[in-house]
């Protein structure tokens, strides 16, 4: 079956067809790992793993590549003001390599739990500064950079199509998606930087020679040369948040493209907002954000929100409320409980999945639809509801469907059980202690109280208690 994407660049759904037969090369992008990820954050994560799964279940093979950005990410998208991971230094007391370790750490926990698929290859930024410098190097043999007294910046005016992703009103939405300041060096408001200079006055944490200089690399740099040199010049698919599409995306673009010459991804695709009604998109800037880790603090297990967001088309807007998600937790309890009678009905318990069925089909054509998991779900309720059909035959769907669903509707509840993840983390501290280690040890106590786990040392061994429990 043929799968259609939404291409932000056409601005309509196309039929997807990558540069290898029934191959797909992917690149989402990463967290920034200065603070914890937010629940708006892992709405885009959820989407990108939910068509990972469903390229799969169609029969592609799938090589994702995610950044993880420890480096260059400034507070402004515009160049300007402080590497977000030298805030969350200040904040913490510890240094940036410690809180990139701890905020990894806390995120792929986070997408464990969230039952997402872990990339096939996770790039660290500071991992590829030489591939950066590279980029820089190709952009400037061609002309397309100039110096400042910051830095090494890209001229926009020398890509003719700048800002195209954006369509006819581009020039107007970088600019405020850039939220220009003061830089009268710039020779344009929409260039940006490839490499920034560290400062004169002070030494930072990170920074390394280049052949401009000591500092270290523009935010966009690290997409275009960790996607390049993992996937090759051009991408079938390129990811990210909505908000990405006015500046870092066009940027990665005008800048990919200039050193190759080539398209730098055949599809992209962008997930909209989670939005908390008047006060808008949730962000970490206002300190006002929610957790994964929120959820089993209020009662709710994870998986309760990765059902909550494929309620909504990843195209629309989705208004949080706990609401909403006391709703989804009781609509996905409803399920499970109907999954798991439907399999002790079915009288064979591993038959396979009759994928001519009408129900089957209509499931994949939902998923085929540009990943429509609303209808994805309807065509799951209206299934498994269906007396119609055999209990083994419901079964065997299900546990087909999951596959792109992953919500866990077979796993037994067992009271007070402690989810893989969290059982790692106390483990990992176990192992951090008896090796001494106790800064790790710290870190990962505090991370586990994030999480709602509290943990005492005794002489009898390491115990732990939920810190809010319904």
């Amino acid at each position: 079956m043929k799968i259609f994407l939404y291409d932000t660049m056409a601005h309509e759904k196309r039929p997807f067809e990558p540069i290898k037969n029934k191959e797909a090369g992917i690149y989402t992008c990463g967290p920034t790992v200065y603070h914890f990820a937010h629940i708006g954050n892992m709405r885009t994560y959820i989407v990108e793993d939910t068509l990972v799964r469903a390229l799969k279940i169609l029969g592609y093979k799938v090589k994702r590549v995610m950044n993880i950005t420890d480096v260059g990410h400034l507070v402004s998208d515009a160049d300007e003001g402080e590497d977000k991971m030298e805030v969350g230094s200040r904040r913490e007391g510890k240094s940036v390599w410690d809180i990139a370790r701890f905020y990894t750490d806390a995120f792929f926990a986070d997408f464990k739990a969230l039952n997402c698929l872990p990339p096939d290859i996770i790039c660290k930024a500071t991992d590829y500064i030489q591939e950066m410098i590279e980029l820089g190097l190709r952009l400037e043999k061609k002309g397309f950079t100039y110096r400042t007294s910051d830095g090494i910046y890209y001229d926009t005016s020398r890509f003719p199509e700048y800002g195209k992703m954006a369509g006819k009103n581009h020039i107007s939405g970088i600019e405020e998606g850039a939220r220009i300041g003061i830089n009268d060096e710039k020779r344009n408001p929409s260039d940006f930087a490839i490499w920034k200079f560290s400062p004169k006055d002070q030494k930072r944490q990170m920074e390394w020679d280049s052949p401009w200089g000591t500092g270290f690399p523009g935010w966009h740099m690290e997409c275009s040369a960790m996607a390049m040199k993992n996937l090759g010049d051009t991408l079938d698919i390129h990811c990210g948040g909505e908000d990405h599409v006015y500046v870092h995306h066009n940027n990665e673009i005008a800048q990919s493209e200039g050193a190759t010459g080539k398209t730098f991804s055949n599809y992209w695709m962008h997930v909209k907002f989670l939005v908390m009604g008047k006060k808008g998109k949730m962000s970490k800037s206002s300190g006002e954000f929610l957790t994964v880790s929120s959820l089993p603090q209020k009662g709710y297990e994870p998986l309760s929100y990765r059902y909550y967001c494929m309620l909504t088309h990843y195209r629309k807007q989705l208004e949080f409320t706990w609401e909403g998600v006391d709703s989804a937790a009781k609509g996905l309890k409803s399920m499970r409980a109907l999954a798991q009678k439907i399999e002790s009905e079915a009288e064979e318990k591993n038959m396979t999945a009759d994928k001519t069925s009408p129900y089957y089909i209509k499931f994949i054509s939902a998923l085929a639809d540009d990943i429509n998991m609303p209808a994805a779900m309807a065509v799951m309720w209206e299934t498994m509801r269906n007396g119609g059909i055999p209990a083994s035959e419901r079964l065997a769907f299900i546990k087909q469907a999951e596959l792109a669903t992953a919500l866990d509707l077979l796993k037994k509840e067992e009271k007070d059980a402690l989810p893989e993840e969290i059982l790692g983390l106390i483990l990992l501290r176990e192992e951090a202690r008896k090796a001494r280690d106790f800064k790790k040890s710290d870190e990962l106590r505090d991370l586990l109280l994030e999480k709602g786990i509290k943990i005492k040392d005794t002489p009898k061994g390491t115990e732990w208690a939920f810190t809010d429990k319904k």
